[in-house]
């Protein structure tokens, strides 16, 4: 049962985070489109779900390794520990991703919540190295959107002309 919902986990934590992380380039591409304006509603329900199941796809891939120094001998693989970074910065996002954390946090929370950027990379590199790097495909399908609409919003930065 875990062996069969490691891999789906994983994959649903990474689009519902990708979904959430697409909001902002989105709006700036296409202002006006619907879809960018829900996800900037609902980006960070789509953000707590994929911290939800990224700790799911944690709780499965544990209980399939069997014990704790299995897991433990698995840590220095690049694989392995990619996911386990990726996760504890998710942990720290999830918990202050209420309102009330807004507000205590103020200008604060926004530099934190950047690091879900981090995140993701690390959450892409997981899933590269996952079969040592031999079918890149799929977490590169799933991350291209993403790849895309960022590489576009870095170099709309650049041709903007900077304020004096």
């Amino acid at each position: 049962m875990a062996e069969d919902a490691v891999n789906p986990s994983g994959a649903l934590s990474a689009f519902l985070l990708i979904f959430a992380l697409l909001a902002t380039p989105l709006r700036r591409v296409w202002p006006q489109a619907g879809v960018a304006r829900w996800l900037l509603r609902n980006r960070r329900y789509l953000g707590v779900a994929g911290f939800g199941y990224a700790l799911l796809h944690t709780l499965f891939y544990v209980v399939d390794a069997g014990s704790a120094g299995r897991v433990i001998a698995d840590l220095p693989r690049l694989d392995i520990w990619t996911g386990w970074v990726s996760l504890m910065i998710l942990v720290p996002l999830a918990a202050t991703s209420s309102g009330a954390a807004v507000r205590r946090l103020g200008r604060w929370w926004k530099p934190l919540q950047r690091w879900t950027y981090a995140a993701a990379l690390l959450g892409l590199l997981h899933a590269l190295s996952l079969n040592e790097w031999e079918d890149p495909v799929e977490p590169l399908v799933v991350a291209a959107p993403l790849i895309a609409l960022q590489v576009w919003r870095v170099l709309g930065h650049r041709r903007r002309p900077r304020a004096p």
